[in-house]
């Protein structure tokens, strides 16, 4: 109960959230969408309301020129019409229409010129509350200038009281919308209100760790917790839209079920590893409580085998905390520039010092490296020292330093008892180790090939392991020279030896 009232219902906050962000987009969407349209309608009623002006300016220029000027009579009659014909004494004023635009206005006032001025009823110009629109159209015919007035009073009122009614209309368009479109907008975003509960589930599970609470339901998040994270996102064919989200949600759970496997296998060995030395410990320290004291075989060895087991313990406690360490990224390189081969002589000679019953052998060629020298070292070190492990005395541990295609290559191959093609996909893992005996009378946790897979790794480097029970090893670790080679993905390539062959020199 607790749980549920310190953890709201996320994806329904979520839904709402997004609801509401998306309802006033599409509202304002929508404003702007009436906007454009009535800006466009407005251009239309204006060159509407010119062409009818000048369609009739036109017809009344015919009749002037077909009949003459209409006598003062007529200008009551011709008013009714919206229309007045007014003999000029002097050349009337006002914009000429360009000459490669005349062909689109009436012929007999194509040459005229034209202005709208807003007018009062007795005709005088008067830009008051009450003033009319008029388009008037002045030209000249023998010798003779005339004014024809067009009023747009009528026109504009019918489409004055037009315009009105489409804004009334849309305004209700917009009001109405709202409520439907934000029932379609929860309806469409319930899948990924779905994502963003069960997000929040997938935290309260990962710190309650309470697996009974959630229980798989096919097809949904919710079923999705520490106990279950192999459940996936089915979506239908009806949400195209969500088909990426899906991909990309059940590659992270994924990537988490990977890691969440890795970390409860890893504290599981971890704990196993611990537990031996102290067992150990223990077991001698109650030797010595009951008769070290007055032996002194006894106290000495015991006091041997607690030396060797925390010897044992502290070189896993090392390891353990260096690849906590890399996991977290709080190592940081060091990188120089150092020849590869100076290097692979170094370690082969301090390995000579601890070890002379197997030989040595070093095939170099000058190349360099920008790297970690000291991390770069350690790695080299993990390979000769697994050499030794599994090669019988009188054996030989070779290391060859090669240049291929910009790549710097150090291989450490031996002709010991060599790996089970069963084995070699796992010889990175951590702690992970081919024969628990064999492994425990070698010494070791099974951590040094992953403590020099994430060595190279962080280099950008990758490496090789060809082997054959019988034959022996060769891994080989891959790294970018100097002279402008490009940064080497982190590949693992782990590969047997073909039946019948040999690894090769």
């Amino acid at each position: 109960m607790s749980s549920e009232k310190n953890n709201p219902d996320i994806g329904g906050k979520f839904k709402s959230s997004i609801a509401h962000r998306l309802n006033v987009r599409l509202g304002f969407r929508l404003i702007r969408i009436f906007l454009y349209l009535d800006i466009v309608i407005l251009i239309v009623a204006g060159i509407s309301a010119v062409t009818y002006s000048e369609r009739c300016a036109g017809n009344a220029a015919e009749r002037i020129i077909q009949f003459g000027a209409p006598d003062i009579s007529s200008d009551g009659w011709l008013e009714l019409s919206g229309l007045s014909i007014e003999v000029l004494k002097e050349k009337p004023e006002g914009i000429a229409i360009p000459g490669f635009l005349q062909s689109l206005f009436p012929k007999r006032t194509a040459a005229g010129v034209r202005k709208i001025v807003l007018e009062d009823g007795t005709g005088a110009a008067f830009p008051g509350h009450n003033a009319m629109p008029v388009y008037k159209v002045g030209f000249e015919y023998n010798g003779r200038f005339f004014s024809l007035s067009v009023r747009l009073t009528p026109l504009l009122s019918i489409f004055k009281s037009g315009f009105i009614a489409l804004l009334i209309i849309e305004l209700l368009v917009v009001l109405s919308g709202i409520p439907k479109n934000a029932r379609l907008i929860r309806r469409t975003l319930d899948p990924i209100a779905e994502f963003a509960r069960v997000a929040q589930d997938l935290n309260t599970v990962s710190r309650n760790f309470d697996s009974e609470k959630m229980e798989a339901l096919t097809g949904k998040l919710e079923g999705i917790n520490a106990s279950k994270l192999d459940t996936r996102i089915i979506i239908d064919e009806t949400q195209e839209e969500l088909r990426n989200l899906a991909r990309a949600i059940n590659g992270m759970l994924d990537r988490i079920n990977e890691s969440y496997r890795a970390q409860v296998r890893f504290v599981s060995d971890a704990s196993h590893e611990l537990r031996t030395p102290i067992s150990v410990i223990q077991g001698y320290a109650n030797l010595l409580d009951r008769w070290g004291k007055n032996d002194q075989k006894t106290l000495q060895e015991s006091i041997t085998a607690i030396k060797d087991e925390t010897s044992s313990m502290k070189d896993l406690i090392e390891q353990l905390l260096f690849l906590a360490r890399g996991d977290n990224n709080t190592i940081m390189l060091q990188p120089e520039i150092f020849e590869l081969s100076e290097l692979a002589d170094e370690v082969i000679s301090e390995s000579r010092m601890v070890d002379s019953t197997r030989k040595y052998e070093v095939e170099s060629a000058d190349v360099a490296v920008s790297a970690d020298r000291a991390l770069i070292k350690q790695a080299m070190r993990i390979l000769v020292d697994n050499a030794i492990k599994y090669t019988e005395s009188g054996g030989l541990i070779k290391i060859t330093v090669t240049r291929e295609n910009m790549t710097a290559r150090l291989t450490v191959q031996d002709d010991g008892i060599g790996i089970h093609p069963d084995v070699l996909p796992y010889v990175f893992d951590r702690f992970y180790r081919a024969e628990q005996s064999r492994a425990r009378a070698t010494g070791g946790a099974g951590l040094g090939l992953s403590i020099a897979k994430w060595i190279i790794s962080r280099h950008g480097g990758y490496m090789e392991v060809l082997s054959r029970e019988g034959l022996g090893t060769r891994i080989t670790i891959a790294l970018a020279s100097v002279e402008g080679a490009p940064a080497i993905s982190e590949v693992d390539l782990v590969s047997e030896v073909p039946n019948g062959g040999k690894p090769p020199d």
